[in-house]
C-alpha cells in the first residue's frame, strides 16, 4: 500500500475527510453532488456494498452464499450516491452523519455512519466504512458494510 505524505495530503484530517465523505450523501444540489463524487472518488473508484442482511437471506434461499453489490467509476458511484440521497434523505425526516469513530492507518480511513431523524432521534440505520485511498488521496476502494 502507498504511504501517503499526511503533511501535504488535503485529507489528512480524517475526520475532516469523513465529514465531507458523509455531506456528499445528502448533497442536495445535483451539480454540487457530482462535484463532490469527482472530489472525493478517483476516476475509475470501486465501491463495494455489504447487501441488506434481507437480500442476503433471500439469496442464501437459492444457494447463493456471497452476494455482493458493486460500483464502479464516477458515474456508477454519482448514481449510487443520488438514488441514496433520493431514497433516504430527499424526503426532509433524516439525514446520514459520522458516529464520531474516525480512524486512519497510512492509506485507509475507517469510521461508522448513521441514518438519523434530523430532529436528532435515535438512528434508523447504519453502518461501517472502509476507504482505501489511491495515491492522488481520493478513494480508490469503498466497502460498505450495511448495519449498525
Amino acid at each position: 500500500m502507498a504511504d501517503i505524505d499526511q503533511s501535504t495530503d488535503p485529507h489528512a484530517d480524517p475526520t475532516a475527510f469523513a465529514d465531507r465523505y458523509i455531506a456528499v450523501w445528502n448533497e442536495p444540489d445535483p451539480g454540487a453532488r457530482r462535484k463532490a463524487v469527482e472530489e472525493l472518488w478517483g476516476e475509475d473508484a470501486l465501491q463495494v456494498l455489504q447487501p441488506p442482511e434481507e437480500m442476503r437471506e433471500a439469496a442464501a434461499k437459492v444457494g447463493m452464499r456471497t452476494v455482493v453489490l458493486e460500483a464502479r467509476g464516477h458515474d456508477a458511484l454519482e448514481f449510487r450516491v443520488r438514488t441514496s440521497y433520493e431514497e433516504f434523505v430527499a424526503p426532509g425526516a433524516s439525514r446520514f452523519r459520522v458516529r464520531g469513530d474516525v480512524q486512519r492507518l497510512h492509506d485507509v480511513v475507517r469510521f461508522s455512519w448513521e441514518w438519523a431523524p434530523v430532529d436528532g432521534g435515535a438512528a434508523q440505520g447504519g453502518g461501517l466504512e472502509v476507504l482505501l485511498l489511491g495515491p492522488d488521496g481520493r478513494i480508490a476502494t469503498d466497502y460498505q458494510f450495511i448495519g449498525l
